[in-house]
């Protein structure tokens, strides 16, 4: 990793602290400079150069429209180090361009091939360190303030869709995610009927949803955007809400941004609903049929992420982290939470 980050032109002080990330490997780094930045090594196989390009741009050219984002540092290949190799995106047709884009876009993705290991090349991005706090989201005011930054950041999303990121719908996030789940032996029709059952119901009632708003448009979005991926800085040039990690953007609908901050208790979701669209459409018009989207999107969310750790199962810090995922109690609880979700959203039809 050191080696890594010396010949892609950001010479480390030889410190490295390891944060917390299930899906890559991302770490803090001192450099010689002073600077401390953060270097993320993409799991292999999960993204193609193309889709993490694409992220690139995609928060190269909020952060040109002043949004507190986090974008990849360019990095510097010399030719001395034959291990390295960078990327870059390829600068738009004119008729698409991002107006807040760079118009030369800046290598960010290294390919290391750390010989040693044998691995192969590690693919990796860097950025700046940025420090905060959690979100007070009870706070109306800052859901106003979080309800006009996405605002923003989904004009940006608007100008142009992404060609080779993924689209929020129910066959990626709902049918595909079940059947990798049950295809892979994780759910047993002899012991895990019962959510069987219940997801192929749940799922029954998300495509009538979708179906139901086919009109509605996508757009390019943040994907991930709940409470931890929202760091909230006291003061300084980036003082307010700050996103991270947009290893998961894509195209969907603009309420998948939002409504994963609202609250856990159902009885504060309404007024907290109210403030975020408050802020939102100081910025931009709001689709109120969205609105309809949330249950289904909650349900898409649930059956993907059951699949996500199945996927990851054969890697060890999963079972050590998760080791619930395997047993009965688990699957019965999902079984228990995906009922309730086809109850909410049989009162939203």
């Amino acid at each position: 990793m050191l080696d890594a980050l010396n010949a892609a032109g950001l010479p480390a002080d030889g410190r490295l602290l390891q944060l917390n990330s299930y899906e890559n490997r991302v770490w803090q780094a001192p450099l010689d400079d002073g600077r401390v930045v953060v270097v993320k090594f993409y799991r292999p196989g999960r993204w193609t150069d193309a889709q993490i390009l694409e992220e690139h741009a995609f928060t190269a050219g909020l952060a040109a429209a002043d949004l507190p984002v986090l974008a990849p540092l360019a990095l510097q290949a010399d030719g001395h180090d034959k291990r390295l190799r960078v990327s870059q995106a390829q600068a738009p047709a004119p008729d698409a361009f991002d107006e807040e884009a760079p118009r030369t876009p800046q290598p960010t993705l290294g390919h290391f091939n750390d010989e040693l290991s044998g691995a192969g090349a590690w693919r990796f991005a860097v950025c700046e360190r940025r420090v905060g706090r959690a979100a007070e989201l009870e706070e109306p005011e800052v859901l106003a303030r979080m309800g006009r930054l996405l605002a923003r950041l989904h004009g940006v999303g608007s100008r142009s869709r992404f060609a080779h990121r993924r689209t929020l719908d129910s066959q990626t996030f709902g049918h595909a995610a079940r059947a990798r789940l049950m295809d892979g032996g994780f759910v047993r029709p002899e012991t895990e009927g019962a959510w069987i059952s219940a997801s192929a119901q749940a799922l029954d009632l998300v495509d009538q949803a979708f179906a139901r708003h086919e009109g509605l448009r996508h757009l390019r979005l943040h994907g991930d955007c709940h409470s931890g991926n929202v760091l909230w800085r006291a003061e300084g040039e980036h003082a307010g809400p700050n996103f991270v990690d947009f290893d998961d953007c894509c195209m969907g609908p603009a309420i998948q941004d939002l409504w994963m901050l609202l609250p856990g208790e159902r009885s504060a979701v309404e007024a907290a609903l109210y403030h975020l669209l408050d802020g939102y459409r100081d910025f931009r018009e709001f689709d109120d049929r969205e609105l309809l989207l949330i249950e289904p999107l909650r349900t898409l969310r649930m059956i993907h992420h059951s699949a996500w750790l199945a996927e990851r199962w054969s890697d060890p810090a999963f079972p050590q982290a998760f080791p619930w995922f395997a047993s009965p109690a688990y699957w019965s609880q999902q079984t228990t939470e995906l009922r309730e979700q086809i109850e909410r959203m049989q009162q939203t039809t």
